[in-house]
């Protein structure tokens, strides 16, 4: 059979390295950044860029039952009336967010993650949307996205998405075989899936993504091929697949899964490569990273066209924009800054309650982040580094800058993962697969800090 990429080029490169929605990555962000920094951002944003169009993440934490492999900030509970407190502390984190930075700013982009956001009632999305449109103005043609827990809607409540703004989904499927379901304490048919997504067609969504994980308990190869059929079959716009990262002593739902069931790191590779083959070959543009996408869809034109970015949602067709995070344990970016809101509900409440932004860590960005965040965000989503852009963007000489990692990439060149020339480097398709490899090399805080468990592996 051949491989799209050999199943021997994706063991060699199988190491633990972050997945550069943000650089630098979210463990680098400290608590001596303070609610005061972020209030700082915000006002020099006002000053200066009100023009550009922002960015919004609202995280809704709330689930009813809890999936063993999640590693989300959620809260595991029944009692829906919880959202509707969460509903109010949302508002006031609003209010005080346009306080610092002015009424009315363009969205281009907004994101409803979890948790499951579908947790919310139809009134309280309702309550929530126009919260948002008293505070922000929607602009058309946005990406307006929400992810949904098949289990948690039906066509009535589909319509009522549509009604309210959104015009893309995003359903959590994960493995469509009854006994991992169940293995995972997720269980929800197949057909289930296949009407909702017939559904959100006739509706109109402009787009519509299916999360897949492999590597989940008592998945096999074999079994996951027949996954990977039927959702050659059910024909989504996206499809996001994800490698799980078993890290109990990190996420406790993951301490309910046993290791005994887990895929052997030979079928974990096997099922990635033959995923790579199924949709490659079933006709989806491989984005990069995780994503693949129909040829039609937003995201695959704009790989074509260079115009892809990369944020905290992962890749995006939106231009590269600040971002505003709501809610519970949100992280937002704001100019050269990175926030993160308190984990807890608690804490959240707390700050609120006092009249303070929930903001408990975050990072302001140096010369050399920025500089190596252009570089990375370049290979991530043009596939490409351009010597000259980069030397007059930064007023450095790349070749010296970066020697040490130019060796490096000599040495992916040999894998053909790379070609480099005078004019700069360009990852080949066959590097695609691997391009957080190839990112990585670029990584100041990996050369430094050589330990990298904090990661999930790259497969």
């Amino acid at each position: 059979m051949s491989h799209v990429v050999s199943p021997e080029l994706l063991s060699r490169f199988d190491v633990p390295g972050p997945r550069y929605t943000s650089y630098p990555t979210a463990d680098r962000f400290v608590e001596a950044f303070t609610e005061q920094d972020y209030i700082q951002a915000l006002e020099q944003r006002r000053a200066g860029s009100m023009a550009l169009p922002l960015s919004l993440y609202v995280h809704v934490p709330f689930c009813e039952s809890v999936c063993y492999y999640c590693a989300c900030n959620k809260v595991i509970t029944k009692h829906h009336e919880r959202a509707a407190e969460y509903l109010r502390y949302l508002s006031r984190e609003m209010e005080l967010q346009v306080q610092h930075f002015g009424q009315g700013h363009s969205v281009s982009q907004l994101h409803l993650g979890g948790g499951t956001p579908t947790f919310l009632s139809d009134a309280e999305l309702e309550d929530l949307m126009s919260m948002i449109r008293r505070h922000f103005t929607l602009v058309p043609g946005g990406e307006y996205s929400i992810e949904v827990d098949p289990r948690t809607v039906t066509e009535e409540r589909l319509q009522t998405l549509a009604r309210l703004g959104f015009n893309r989904l995003s359903f959590g499927v994960q493995d469509f075989d009854p006994a991992v379901q169940k293995a995972v304490h997720r269980v929800q048919p197949a057909e289930q899936v296949f009407s909702l997504v017939q559904s959100a067609r006739k509706i109109g969504f402009e787009s519509i993504n299916v999360d897949l994980i492999y590597g989940l308990p008592l998945q096999t190869p074999e079994s996951f091929a027949r996954t990977l059929a039927q959702v050659n079959e059910l024909r989504p716009d996206r499809i996001a697949l994800y490698a799980y990262a078993h890290l109990p002593a990190r996420f406790k739902p993951q301490r309910r899964i046993l290791a005994a069931e887990l895929p052997s790191p030979r079928d974990k590779l096997a099922m990635l490569s033959a995923s790579l083959d199924s949709l490659v070959g079933g006709g989806y543009v491989y984005v990069g990273m995780d994503h693949f996408a129909l040829p039609t869809d937003a995201l695959a034109v704009a790989k074509r066209q260079g115009r892809l970015h990369r944020n905290f949602q992962g890749y995006s067709t939106q231009p590269d924009c600040d971002l505003i995070a709501l809610g519970v344990s949100a992280i937002g970016r704001i100019g050269a800054t990175y926030s993160q809101n308190a984990k807890t509900l608690e804490e959240y409440y707390d700050s609120l309650d006092q009249g303070r932004l929930p903001i408990v860590r975050g990072l302001a960005l140096s010369r050399d982040d920025l500089l190596r965040r252009c570089v990375i965000m370049s290979i991530m989503c043009q596939g490409q580094l351009l010597f000259e852009s980069v030397e007059l963007g930064h007023l450095i000489d790349f070749k010296t800058y970066f020697a040490r990692e130019l060796e490096v990439l000599a040495e992916l060149a040999n894998h053909g993962l790379v070609t480099i020339d005078d004019s700069g480097v360009q990852v080949t398709s066959t590097g695609w697969y691997l391009v957080r490899a190839i990112a990585m090399v670029f990584d100041r805080n990996l050369q430094v800090d050589r330990d990298r468990a904090r990661f999930s592996k790259i497969i």
